[in-house]
């Protein structure tokens, strides 16, 4: 069996948990309030520089809809978004 890089796998989920987020049209805001964390938190979990708890994975997955199994599936894209999604307004 191939030896798991942790980084990788971490970066890998948060990039899936951002995918599952914008299928269903949430910001990070709006995925922050569900979830009772900081927009922050979730910009670090899906930048994959947070290791996610147990809870935190259940809370997203319920809160996203998925099986928390689906979130260590590979992502569609390893490249991150970055900047504001288009129509979102600044604060």
């Amino acid at each position: 069996m191939k030896p798991i890089d942790p980084e990788r796998l971490l970066r890998d989920a948060g990039r899936r948990l951002a995918e599952f987020r914008e299928e269903r049209g949430l910001t990070q805001q709006e995925l922050a309030d569900k979830l009772g964390v900081s927009m922050r938190y979730v910009q670090s979990v899906e930048a994959g520089a947070e290791n996610l708890t147990l809870r935190s994975l259940a809370g997203y997955a319920s809160v996203l809809g998925v099986a928390v199994p689906e979130v260590f599936q590979p992502p569609v894209s390893r490249r991150r978004k970055v900047g504001r999604p288009k129509g979102a307004k600044s604060p």
